[in-house]
């Protein structure tokens, strides 16, 4: 479970000081989700959870015309979705809450985000909220992980934890895997209004390490972002350490290929439209 005010703090900041490694691990998803897109119209693009920015960057240069803007709850990942824009007066950053926020001049006729809209802790309300605000007739698409079991990198983490480290999380939880159920997420935006939602199922090599040790790039990565970094500073300077990063480093070098170290991702892109 990944709550808000963590995003605003220790997580945010991992993920803005990372941004490079992130963007990297979902970089075939990225452009997957960039090719549905084309098939899309919008000149007001919104995107939601923008995170460090790739995915605004990324439609600003496909669609110069387009004002777009991108909004997350992280004051570190917004500096640095700023960073990397540079002067690009069509683009830009706002440091805000989707599921509340209200722009004063801008009417999105295009809704966007890369895994970024699985920490609503009022889900339906959310969405209810960017319906509100958005144009009539305006199209949103989103990524999001499908069930965790086709998502080893996460899941297959469990068989290496001490017993007492091993507890179920909460499904539904606000966090990465909170919306892998595609019939609870459809409830979820039909309740909020959306209509024409749609699911297609989308594979993608989800890149932890790479270069000359792409073992050792990988558990620095793996270490700081994902499900292993709280256990990892949960069993620090504890009797279970050792053991527990001997089982770590070994099975992350079982994916460990051709200077690569790469899991198999999976996840939903999810459309729908407002009516």
């Amino acid at each position: 479970m990944t709550e808000v005010f963590e995003w605003q703090g220790e997580v945010g900041r991992k993920w803005a000081r990372l941004h490079a490694l992130t963007d990297r691990a979902f970089a075939g998803l990225t452009q997957q989700l960039l090719e549905r897109l084309e098939r899309t119209a919008g000149q007001a693009i919104l995107d939601i959870g923008c995170g460090a920015g790739e995915l605004s960057l990324a439609l600003s240069r496909l669609r110069p015309g387009a004002r777009i803007v991108g909004v997350d709850v992280s004051a570190d990942l917004v500096a640095a979705a700023r960073h990397r824009a540079g002067d690009r007066p069509a683009l830009s950053f706002i440091e805000a809450d989707a599921a509340t926020w209200t722009p004063d001049d801008f009417r999105p006729d295009l809704l966007v985000s890369r895994h970024g809209v699985m920490f609503f802790p009022q889900p339906v309300a959310a969405f209810a909220h960017l319906r509100e605000i958005a144009a009539p007739g305006a199209a949103m698409a989103f990524t999001c992980f499908r069930d965790r079991r086709l998502n080893p990198w996460a899941s297959e983490l469990a068989a290496l934890l001490p017993p007492d480290l091993a507890t179920p999380a909460d499904p539904l939880a606000p966090g990465p895997f909170a919306f892998a159920d595609d019939r609870y997420v459809a409830a979820i935006l039909g309740d909020a209004g959306w209509r024409e939602v749609r699911f297609e199922p989308l594979d993608f090599a989800y890149v932890a390490g790479m270069g000359s040790d792409p073992v050792a790039d990988a558990r620095e990565f793996l270490g700081q972002i994902g499900p292993a970094a709280p256990i990892l500073a949960q069993l620090r300077g504890s009797p279970a350490e050792a053991a527990f990063e001997a089982r770590f480093m070994e099975w992350i070098a079982d994916y460990a290929s051709d200077g690569l170290v790469a899991f198999p991702g999976a996840a939903w892109l999810v459309s729908a439209r407002r009516a």
